[in-house]
């Protein structure tokens, strides 16, 4: 190679070219030219850097400088610069297409692992290369803003500096899908988890959900799975927290275990407020208020803007509508599940 780092493959022709340029004065041609743009390609899909290739050129060009060149110098750099640039627009190319299909795998494997279609030999083997082994146990958080996010995000962006310079390399997998931010974590220790869901829940100032612990890939299926329910419930529960974790709110979905049965609580106990004027909804919530409020009627009436004789007039309403005192400690817990029932059922809003 004589001087050169690269093999000769990758300045091939170019000394014939150099010469031929040096005697006429003339451009490289298109033919010339993507030469010079494949060998970029070529180099860099070998793992070489581009000043080596740039290096490689320029000792070419001063080892097969014609002594008694007839074109000016002039001439024969600027032939060296085109050459350069073409070099370089190879190189440039084959390395966005590199990434391309970095990201492409990246993509194909975070779809796999998150909807449990894939071989699980496979996915194992595919996982280390993203930086996880599926034979620890994991835990998927979820965060989700006003907006959707992309990897390329800067908020995205934001949120895995900070979980990199917290914990270095954690054997964490930091994403996006359908516009939330998703990060998958061993579960033990929780602190990733739970420093991702403060820093995702500062940038995105939305809420942000995190599931149980499972091992495999397929306990990341029902991590993730179990993070995202707890995000809708959220939403049509009106919970408040910023984080939520799944394993709070396992009663929720013992509750509409048996729909029908929650749905006929729902009539029977709380059907009677529709009677009152403006419907179920006013005294519904005062009902909701008022459990979530510890059954503190002081409480309960500050976060509803009424006085607190307001809210007994309320409360007395629902006595008087269904029969059921909600001062009353045997009938306040058929009451809250019916609320809770409700709530889950999106009553009265949809019919049961």
């Amino acid at each position: 190679m004589t001087g050169r780092e690269l093999p000769e493959e990758f300045v091939d022709g170019y000394a014939g070219v150099l010469g031929d340029v040096a005697h006429t004065g003339r451009r490289l041609n298109r033919q010339e030219l993507q030469a010079r743009r494949a060998a970029g390609e070529r180099a860099a899909e070998a793992g070489h850097s581009l000043r080596a290739l740039v290096n490689a050129h320029l000792a070419v060009t001063r080892a097969s400088w014609p002594r008694t060149a007839s074109a000016p110098t002039d001439s024969v750099l600027a032939a060296l610069a085109q050459a350069v640039d073409a070099l370089a627009g190879g190189y440039e190319r084959a390395q966005h297409l590199a990434v391309r299909q970095e990201e492409a795998a990246r993509r194909e494997f975070i779809d796999d692992l998150l909807y449990g279609g894939s071989d699980l030999g496979r996915l194992a083997e595919r996982a280390e290369r993203f930086g996880l082994r599926l034979s620890h146990a994991h835990a998927v958080a979820v965060a989700e803003g006003s907006v959707a996010y992309s990897e390329a995000d800067p908020v995205a962006r934001r949120v895995q500096q900070a979980l990199v310079g917290r914990f270095g390399d954690r054997q964490m997998l930091l994403t996006t899908k359908e516009g939330r931010l998703i990060c998958i974590a061993p579960g033990d220790p929780a602190e990733v988890l739970a420093y991702f869901a403060r820093q995702a829940h500062t940038a995105t100032g939305g809420r942000v959900a995190v599931g149980r612990t499972h091992g495999g890939a397929g306990g990341i299926v029902q991590s993730y799975e179990e993070a995202l329910n707890a995000l809708e419930l959220a939403e049509r529960m009106g919970l408040g927290d910023p984080v939520l974790h799944a394993a709070d709110l396992l009663v929720y979905p013992v509750l509409t275990r048996d729909r029908q049965a929650m749905a006929d609580l729902v009539r029977s106990t709380l059907g009677p407020l529709q009677e009152a004027r403006g419907g179920a909804g006013p005294l519904l919530e005062t009902l909701a208020v008022y459990f979530d409020a510890g059954c503190v009627a002081a409480e309960a009436a500050r976060r509803l803007s009424l006085s607190v004789r307001a809210l007994t007039y309320r409360l007395a309403r629902v006595h008087q509508l269904t029969g059921a005192d909600p001062a009353d400690p045997v009938h306040r817990y058929t009451l809250h599940t019916a609320v809770i029932g409700a709530r889950l059922l999106d009553w009265p809003a949809q019919e049961l």
